[in-house]
């Protein structure tokens, strides 16, 4: 097995890069666009994971969930983003924890803990269950980059200069880098005139890993995890881009000039995140590349111009027109959809039904689940909407589509695909590859396998077997 076989503890960082492709990162490899990734497989066992499922099940808030504790969507059951905290059942790290070993645990997408735990917690930015752990101590950040994420679709974020100075506070005291704060200004700089305001996504992820990195070195835990989305984010928007050749709707030349390279971009970021975790490595690091699932050309849309996604403009606005009330708090997720965290299940119960009263024609407009005080929705309205559209709520009372939603001009190209990628690079820095796709479920055992701790018994699969029958070969044996 891939067990810890060292006298001295050792200590994982745990790299979750959200859907990566491994056919991409192949690719841009030998293509020479990424000499950190490069290096990494050269010293790693690499394998691609199955995430063993199909949509509606395919989603990373669902796989993430089973990477962290071993078990398939059929018993965690864990099916919308934000409702991780609803499952009781331990995750890596809090095993780890109750080994009375230090967490560092860093946007790992629909997580939860359990308390009490040695170590730092910082949620995913679409967290509602979950929050950050110490109290008190990221507030200042995470509520800043959650802001910044959740309303991205927005011309302008809705933060204030006091939030800023908060953030910048914070930031300067947990780790960021001078280059950080050049690569800020250069961004600032570049979206003079309308463009490249896509790429700030990357910047959150430097000022991320400035943080992570800065506890890594004062804290030296023994499991952390470090989670970015962007990439996904641009291959979900972008794939279109990269190849035209794919899809019946084809960019414009305008669009080419500036997201022809949006995908390739977000991988050598994240190469350049690969190349400062390489740096932070010791003989007593294994560096751990997950990413739960990948992407694929999403085509089932292109007779429709391709998937469109609709957003609140105002969401008091439309809750007013869908008539409910009870002033709840509203928390964007990805996308389209968003939750409601009402005083009283009465009041959720009343709220869905209302959402889901307005129509367009004969069509729903928004999904609507509740769940005790809290209803998940969004949008249903995935095709372009005409200007003059109307809908109509549950009393018969019209209004423009576009006077309570407004276009969050993405238009989707990549779709999820159950593939993923696995890397363990241990200490020894040797490289062995796997063809035949392992569980996604092994992920959680061979973790714990590595620190030298039992897989408990409601994990489903054992740990990862050491590859026996193969020899390390070279960086070319490995590519596909």
């Amino acid at each position: 097995m891939l067990r810890a076989r060292f006298a001295v503890q050792k200590k994982i960082i745990q790299l979750e890069f959200n859907e990566l492709c491994p056919t991409l990162v192949d690719s841009f490899i030998a293509e020479g666009h990424l000499p950190n990734f490069a290096q990494l497989k050269s010293q790693s066992y690499v394998f691609t994971t199955d995430a063993e499922e199909k949509a509606p099940n395919l989603e990373p808030w669902i796989q993430w969930v089973t990477v962290h504790t071993g078990l398939s969507f059929t018993n965690h059951r864990v099916f919308d983003l934000g409702d991780g905290y609803k499952l009781k059942v331990p995750r890596v790290w809090d095993i780890v924890g109750q080994h009375r070993k230090k967490v560092w645990i860093c946007g790992s997408m629909n997580a939860s803990f359990q308390k009490p735990i040695q170590g730092f917690i910082l949620p995913d930015p679409w967290s509602t269950g979950v929050h950050p752990y110490p109290e008190g101590l990221f507030d200042n950040f995470y509520n800043f980059i959650r802001a910044n994420v959740q309303e991205h679709t927005r011309a302008s974020v809705p933060v204030s200069k006091a939030d800023q100075v908060r953030f910048l506070t914070f930031m300067t005291t947990h780790g960021m880098k001078p280059k950080t704060v050049t690569s800020i200004i250069k961004q600032l700089l570049g979206e003079r005139g309308g463009s490249n305001r896509w790429k700030r996504a990357v910047i959150l992820d430097e000022l991320q890993w400035d943080v992570f990195s800065w506890f890594w070195r004062r804290e030296e835990p023994t499991f952390a995890t470090f989670f970015l989305n962007s990439t996904a984010h641009f291959q979900h928007i972008y794939w279109r881009n990269m190849d035209p050749s794919v899809f019946s709707v084809k960019p414009s030349h305008t669009e080419q000039e500036e997201y022809g390279n949006a995908v390739l971009f977000g991988y050598q970021k994240m190469d350049t995140v690969i190349g400062k975790c390489l740096k932070l490595m010791d003989s007593n690091t294994i560096v751990v590349l997950a990413t739960a699932l990948s992407q694929q050309p999403c085509l089932k849309y292109e007779n429709s111009g391709g998937k469109e996604f609709y957003r609140p403009e105002d969401p008091g606005e439309l809750f007013e027109f869908a008539g409910f009330g009870g002033d709840p708090e509203f928390a964007p997720v990805m996308s389209e959809q968003f939750r409601l965290l009402f005083a009283s299940e009465a009041e959720a119960s009343g709220a869905e039904k209302a959402l889901l009263g307005l129509r367009m024609g004969n069509h729903p407009v928004m999904l609507a689940r509740a769940e005790g005080k809290e209803v998940f929705a969004g949008c249903t309205i995935f095709e372009r909407v005409p200007p003059d559209s109307m809908i109509v709520n549950s009393e018969g009372v019209a209004r423009l589509f576009y006077e309570l939603f407004y276009n969050c001009n993405l238009v989707k190209s990549g779709m999820h695909h159950p593939d993923g990628i696995l890397w363990i690079s241990m200490p020894e820095r040797t490289s062995h590859f796997q063809k035949e796709r392992v569980s996604l479920r092994t992920v959680a055992p061979t973790m714990l396998s590595l620190l030298g701790y039992p897989a408990p018994d409601f994990m489903e699969l054992p740990p990862l077997s050491m590859p026996t029958v193969l020899e390390p070969v070279p960086l070319a044996g490995i590519s596909r």
